[in-house]
């Protein structure tokens, strides 16, 4: 490091700047050495490529899963991920947010996994104080396991929307006006795991897990928190003097947005809790009536 400060005159002044600003802001690059803690699975969980990729495993014996190092108060999230392929049925694999205690708040990513040739299911869910119950589910409209595909939350004061490949699919908007809790008070670690759930996962638990095609393997990369308020010793990067408030802590959806979550919620949406009128006989949830 001195030898290559002094051969290109770089200022230590704006190496330390550059430095305080990744340590407050999250990697940009995607490391997951630096971004994330191998939490379960052992060799089942492998980072790759000088950290730039980073698969999870799941046999007979057991899944994996990671978490990140930071957490954070609000931000806007990105991971890129490959799915398992072929027969994934009884598969889940979970990418979600969520904090500590009995009474969690979360944002969950979960994929469903299904037979060959049948669609994934992306299924989303938001806790609060440690009640969920607001799922709405999706067929992709493609195939999430040819390629690898941006799965992005975007988590302010005023809503959570959820993105696949940089279009909206769900907006849960703060609506504590009205008694409905929102996740806006406990800070968030960011989870993924590769479990085997056959019990429900596909088809109400009637398709199994067929482990003759293990190991099942999920695989992730390009992680990017640069828009992320990290809490450390109860301090947020965001409140920083030296900072200005970020576009994204009051973004909302434009008229472009809109149009794509509508289309989204049209034609792909295959359950919505605030239409299951079965579940809820004494009238749906508060937040369902509103527009």
């Amino acid at each position: 490091m001195t030898s290559f400060l002094a051969s290109s005159r770089v200022p230590m002044l704006l190496v330390l700047v550059l430095f305080t600003l990744t340590s407050l802001t999250g990697s940009s690059l995607g490391n997951f050495y630096q971004d994330f803690d191998i939490i379960w699975g052992d060799w089942r969980a492998m980072i790759l490529n000088d950290g730039e990729l980073l698969n999870l495993n799941l046999d007979q014996a057991s899944g994996s899963g990671f978490q990140s190092k930071n957490e954070y108060l609000f931000g806007k999230i990105d991971m890129r991920l490959k799915l398992v392929p072929g027969n994934s049925a009884g598969t889940v694999t979970a990418y979600y947010l969520q904090s500590k205690g009995s009474a969690w708040d979360e944002i969950d990513f979960e994929f469903l996994g299904n037979l060959s040739g049948d669609p994934y299911i992306l299924h989303t869910n938001v806790y609060s104080q440690g009640k969920g119950e607001k799922e709405q589910q999706f067929y992709l409209w493609f195939d999430p396991t040819a390629d690898f595909h941006t799965y992005s939350i975007l988590w302010n004061p005023q809503r959570i929307i959820f993105y696949v490949d940089g279009s909206p699919i769900r907006e849960f908007k703060n609506m504590e006006s009205i008694g409905v809790p929102f996740p806006r008070y406990q800070p968030m670690r960011i989870y993924s795991t590769l479990w085997n759930a056959d019990d429900w996962a596909t088809r109400g638990g009637l398709v199994k897990t067929d482990w003759s095609q293990a190991p099942f393997t999920a695989s992730y990369t390009s992680f990017n928190a640069s828009n992320a308020c990290v809490w450390i010793n109860g301090t947020s990067s965001c409140d920083s003097n030296n900072f200005s408030p970020p576009a994204w802590l009051s973004e909302d959806l434009d008229s472009t947005n809109l149009d794509k979550l509508q289309w989204v919620q049209t034609n792909n949406m295959i359950y919505n809790y605030c239409t299951d009128a079965k579940r809820f006989p004494q009238g749906f949830p508060p937040e369902c009536n509103m527009s």
